[in-house]
């Protein structure tokens, strides 16, 4: 399949001006603002838009609150879109929206629409390391970071109701690449066969389709810890972070906020070829946390807030 990446997602909110005030922290560029639309563009142009809940136009939700409605998937061409909506056009659920764009319902009744992506790919330095006998960083600092800047987003991870048929729909019409996988549980998917480790996570959990999260890619570590800060120090909650995931090797940083479940800062992950060798595990919490720190870091003292991870969401 041709789609490159995630190139926007739809939110229903219940108070867009909070959500505004979330965004406008969290370091992405606010591109326009009105009572009924909110805009945002990460550094690479992928868009966060946000719209009232009860907005008519919106296609319906997976579950109640605040949530994802729409999944946009770009293609690097239209002819890359034409080949990937040549299987499409054979799933039930296909149709052409009143903005010209096509769509499908995946099993989890969530709306994904495809286009010609409108994201510019852009090259990062990270902060190289130092380590004995190996001097990356000469005669320079390593920087600390007082705001993130989000590079794209990196991927979405949903709640599968019916895990067999979400996992078959991604891979065998959407043509996702199954990174690793906890077998029954859990499928981390590509979109493309070269590319970064996951842009969907999908989890089972019968009968409840929902959102997990939604994470946006940093720089490095640097970034990710001064970024959390940051919005700590604005006063947004910790679900659970700073920490690192073993499965994708990145760091993460979960946010609670008015536009959805967790959103995540995320850093640092796994880049696949056909040559990677995607492996089976175990769900488990230490395969979702190699180490983390419940309850974020404080914004003042710079020191981890002390709490227990009550949320109940799995964290596997």
């Amino acid at each position: 399949m041709a789609f490159n990446g995630i190139d926007a997602i739809v939110f229903g909110v219940a108070d867009m001006a909070a959500a505004r005030r979330f965004l406008d922290d969290w370091g992405v560029t606010q591109v326009s603002v009105a009572d009924d639309r909110l805009v945002y563009r990460t550094r690479d142009g992928a868009e966060v838009i946000v719209r009232p809940h009860d907005a008519p136009d919106l296609p319906p939700p997976i579950e109640s609150g605040n949530t994802v409605r729409e999944v946009i998937w770009g293609a690097a061409s239209e002819q890359e879109l034409q080949k990937s909506l040549a299987v499409l056009r054979g799933v039930e659920t296909f149709r052409t929206g009143s903005d010209g764009l096509p769509r499908v319902t995946d099993p989890n009744g969530l709306s994904l629409a495809f286009r010609v992506s409108r994201r510019t790919p852009i090259t990062v330095k990270p902060t190289m390391p130092n380590a004995p006998g190996s001097h990356q960083r000469v005669n320079q600092r390593s920087p600390i970071h007082t705001q993130a800047h989000p590079i794209n987003i990196g991927h979405v991870v949903v709640f599968a109701a019916d895990f067999p048929a979400m996992r078959a729909f991604y891979t065998e019409k959407l043509g996702f690449v199954i990174s690793d996988e906890y077998p029954g549980h859990g499928a981390f998917t590509r979109c493309q066969q070269v590319g970064d480790h996951h842009n969907l996570f999908i989890l089972n959990r019968p009968g409840k389709a929902g959102i997990n999260h939604v994470a946006f890619t940093v720089t490095d570590i640097h970034e990710l810890i001064g970024g959390g800060i940051a919005m700590s120090k604005k006063g947004w909650k910790t679900e659970i972070g700073p920490g690192r995931h073993p499965i994708s090797s990145a760091y993460f940083w979960y946010f609670e906020n008015p536009l959805a479940a967790p959103l995540e800062y995320y850093a640092d992950e796994d880049y696949c070829t056909a040559d990677w060798n995607a492996a089976t595990h175990e769900r488990k919490p230490e395969n979702f946390a190699e180490w983390a720190i419940a309850g974020g870091i404080d914004g003042k003292t710079r020191r981890q807030v002390v709490a227990i991870d009550q949320t109940g969401r799995g964290h596997a």
